[in-house]
């Protein structure tokens, strides 16, 4: 009886630091558990900065872009190229309007940061205008090139912002940039079709 009851005791010790090492695995389970969570929780707050940050980039590229069309515009040598970057214009009004009600659905001011990407594009459209000469088709060649650089930058920016707004679970704000997305997609194509249709050839013979 008394070997019965030692084993008894051994076995029942051998229960509890079972036990006890279990509570200590779960423990550590925990423990992971939390510190991953704050991790993730971590990297969303910094994806949201880094979200915000974009917006601000490209409201100012947007703003910057509402005096530089109307340049292109002025010194455009096709109608229907003239004609391409009025409607622009109006579009990205909108899509500035549209941005700050992304601003607001954020519960942020509308404001904007220099966008070096931005200011630089249209300072090359500048030296495009300055370094054609005026009424001619190899003009309208440089100042399709030029729109069409900003256009994939606004086609890069909105499409990143689509997607991340997604990752932060907001679809309505996905939705909003999707939108724009779809318009500057639809402008990029209609510079390539003004180009295709008679410029490019016309500035051959030139």
């Amino acid at each position: 009886m008394a070997q019965t009851k030692n084993k008894s005791a051994s076995a029942s010790g051998s229960a509890s630091k079972s036990n006890s090492s279990s509570g200590s695995n779960n423990a550590g389970k925990t423990s992971n558990n939390t510190n991953h969570y704050s991790s993730q929780n971590g990297e969303s707050g910094l994806l949201q900065e880094l979200f915000l940050e974009s917006m601000k980039d490209i409201y100012w590229a947007e703003k910057h872009l509402l005096k530089a069309l109307p340049k292109m515009a002025k010194a455009a040598t096709s109608e229907e190229l003239k004609q391409s970057f009025v409607e622009h214009l109006e579009v990205t009004k909108e899509q500035i309007t549209r941005l700050e009600q992304a601003f607001e659905m954020l519960g942020k001011k509308a404001q904007g940061k220099k966008c070096e990407a931005m200011d630089g594009l249209t300072k090359e459209a500048d030296s495009i205008i300055e370094d054609t000469e005026k009424g001619t088709m190899t003009r309208d060649v440089g100042l399709i090139m030029a729109a069409q650089k900003v256009e994939h930058y606004e086609i890069a920016t909105y499409g990143s912002l689509a997607q991340l707004a997604k990752t932060l679970g907001n679809n309505e704000l996905a939705d909003l940039m999707g939108q724009t997305l779809a318009e500057e997609k639809e402008a990029d194509q209609l510079l390539t079709t003004i180009a295709e249709n008679n410029i490019n050839v016309e500035a051959t013979t030139e």
